[in-house]
């Protein structure tokens, strides 16, 4: 690429031209804003290289300049930040390792990683070959040590598959496989950040496949032990571990596809740094990990079941998710999902879809119910065995769509349900203690009231005095 437009390009970023224009410092952009610049993406994370200065100094000034916050990140290998006032923006300053630039380039993961540009004159630092790599779209390490210094970067690889759609090379994916065993042995909080930035890539279908293939998916992700013993049936052409795989590819097309305000909902970040749509992806991997423990197949008919795999499968993904370090948010987000993928189908395929029912659903699912909707038509869109004719699919995506405009159309009516009673008042008037029955009563009346059959604190009084 003509170093001409890397220039132009640094120039045009408000941040680095301000930078360059104040500092006479040796000054160099590396990593991901590099390919971020390149792909013409809005950067928001500018990595930053200082060769001639000490990185803390010059850090401190950098924040003094920019009216930024400054916070000391690793002060033994001397990596800082600034960040902004809008809170969005941030630089991550540091000197390379040794005073060298080459060998900083050098201790990296990815080629395409290990590009450097001078923010001054766009002068291009490139002794390993990324720009040529990022041209041909493919990715390769730059040494094999370098993964084992830190098995972190292992995962690295994946997450730029998912990201960037690049190939990953033979030779990168033999030093994956031959090293896979590492994976577990970087923090928790390093993997589930990883695992994140993948979901909340364009091609993580591709990635976790990837993953599969060399070893480290099973590794992360136990169950997929699990789902590999799962069979296509007469609902599932694929089976059970390609059906996951296939249901997070669907939601991705489904995104896509998808109209503005669908898309705004998918992309807001409620919780654990990421957006809805990565822990949607993340939520329609797991989405079935009930169904081998709940698996049997019938004598009489030869058809295989899986009662109640939706509710085992909420109940399986704490304990999954806490040893990889996610949140107590992310995880109640994945257990809702889990817990109701079909949630959205059974209520379309009611005898009568009306209003009512509509309404409860948007009443039980609140500001999940886009997404419950979503996974529900990925997961119709994933499962096409023998028995599932074209009709069945688009009658069901016809119908889901309706439940979604309903949901559309009564946000600007619709007020959350009032507590008509607490526990102490139903308490006092059946004139029990706290217990489970407590708890059944308190979810009985709630589910009335979701039904529209109590509206008044008079009908939830009457409803719970004549509660069996």
């Amino acid at each position: 690429m003509n170093t001409q437009i890397i220039k132009n390009k640094i120039q045009n970023d408000e941040i680095l031209n301000n930078l360059a224009s104040f500092f006479n410092n040796d000054i160099r952009l590396v990593g991901g804003a590099v390919r971020d610049i390149l792909s013409d993406k809005k950067i928001l994370d500018r990595d930053l290289i200082v060769t001639d200065t000490d990185a803390r100094d010059f850090s401190l000034k950098v924040a003094d300049f920019l009216g930024g916050t400054f916070v000391p990140l690793d002060e033994t290998n001397k990596i800082y930040r600034v960040v902004l006032e809008d809170k969005i923006n941030y630089l991550d300053i540091t000197n390379p390792v040794e005073n060298s630039l080459e060998k900083d380039i050098l201790r990296r993961d990815l080629r395409v990683n290990a590009i450097a540009v001078n923010i001054k004159n766009g002068e291009i630092f490139d002794p390993v070959n990324g720009l040529k790599d990022f041209e041909n779209k493919i990715l390769n390490g730059i040494r094999e040590e370098n993964f084992t210094d830190d098995p972190l970067r292992l995962l690295r690889i994946f997450r730029f598959h998912s990201t960037l759609g690049f190939e990953i090379s033979k030779e990168l994916m033999d030093i994956a496989k031959k090293h896979a065993p590492l994976i577990n042995k970087p923090a928790k909080e390093r993997i589930e950040y990883e695992i994140m930035k993948l979901f909340n890539g364009e091609y993580a279908h591709s990635a976790l496949l990837e993953m599969n293939n060399c070893g480290i998916l099973e590794l992360i992700f136990p169950f997929v032990k699990e789902l590999k013993q799962v069979p296509p049936n007469a609902h599932h052409h694929l089976d059970l571990f390609h059906h996951s795989i296939e249901t997070v590819k669907q939601i991705q097309i489904l995104y896509e596809n998808s109209s503005d305000f669908v898309k705004q909902h998918l992309d807001k970040v409620d919780f654990g740094g990421f957006s809805r749509l990565a822990h949607l992806k993340l939520s329609a991997f797991m989405h079935d990990i009930g169904k081998f423990s709940t698996w049997f197949i019938e004598e009489n008919t030869g058809r295989h079941r899986f009662y109640k795999h939706d509710d085992v499968g909420s109940k399986m993904a704490p304990e999954i998710l806490k040893k990889l370090a996610f949140s107590n948010k992310q995880i109640k987000y994945v257990q809702k999902m889990i817990k109701n993928h079909m949630y959205a189908t059974m209520v379309v395929c009611s005898p009568e879809l009306t209003d009512k029912i509509m309404m409860r659903y948007v009443r039980k699912m609140e500001d999940d119910s886009i997404d419950a909707i979503i996974i529900g038509k990925a997961d119709r869109l994933s499962a096409l065995g023998p028995e599932i004719t074209e009709d069945i699919v688009n009658e069901n995506l016809t119908m889901l769509d309706k439940l979604l405009n309903f949901y559309i159309d009564s946000l600007e009516t619709i007020k959350p349900l009032p507590k008509l009673l607490d526990g102490n008042e139903v308490m006092k008037l059946l004139n029990i203690t706290p217990s489970p029955q407590l708890g059944r009563i308190l979810n009985e009346l709630h589910e009335a009231q979701l039904n529209g059959d109590i509206t008044t604190k008079e009908d939830a009084v009457e409803f719970i005095k004549h509660i069996k």
